[in-house]
């Protein structure tokens, strides 16, 4: 019985709704700003055809695509078993220099060669920052394993240790009475 109910309240009316819907207004376009009217006006004026090439269908073009055929496969898992392996032995242990149990809660036990951990580049830049003269860019770069390069735009561009409060210009400032 539920059947017949449903089926004859979605069939009620539906013809008039449909006239509805097909008489509906489409909606329009946006607007275009004023420029890319220019820029279509001043197109269609300098190619005329340019409506129809747009329209048409370019059999040469659907061709080729059709052509086009792409196979892919995932790499086999004895190439991703030689780079995991391979990706394991270029691991080295974190340098620390304060106590071990304080970085229980990090767990960090192998850091990839060519990385540093947050603690580490802190230490290093805290180590260049009081004695440059022996913490050099070389020297560090060979303790952490980092490229020479690296290691010197890391010691020229970041120094999280110095503040600097730059006032104002158009402000003035306010002074002790």
């Amino acid at each position: 019985m539920g059947l017949h109910l449903t089926r004859a309240l979605r069939n009620f009316n539906l013809e008039n709704r449909a006239h509805g819907l097909i008489g509906k207004e489409k909606p329009r376009p946006a607007p275009s700003h004023p420029k890319t009217e220019d820029a279509l006006r001043a197109t269609k004026t300098h190619h005329p055809d340019i409506e129809d090439k747009i329209r048409n269908k370019d059999n040469l073009l659907l061709t080729r695509l059709k052509e086009v055929y792409v196979d892919s496969s995932d790499p086999s898992s004895e190439v991703q078993t030689k780079e995991s392996a391979s990706a394991q032995e270029e691991l080295r242990l974190p340098k620390l220099t304060v106590n071990r149990e304080s970085l229980m809660d990090l767990d960090v036990e192998s850091i990839p060669k060519g990385k540093i951990s947050v603690l580490e580049a802190l230490t290093l830049l805290n180590n260049y920052k009081n004695s440059p003269e022996t913490w050099t860019a070389k020297k560090i770069s060979e303790d952490y394993h980092l490229d020479s390069k690296n290691t010197q735009a890391l010691l020229e561009y970041f120094i999280p240790f110095n503040v600097k409060i730059i006032p104002p210009k158009d402000k003035k400032q306010i002074t002790d009475s």
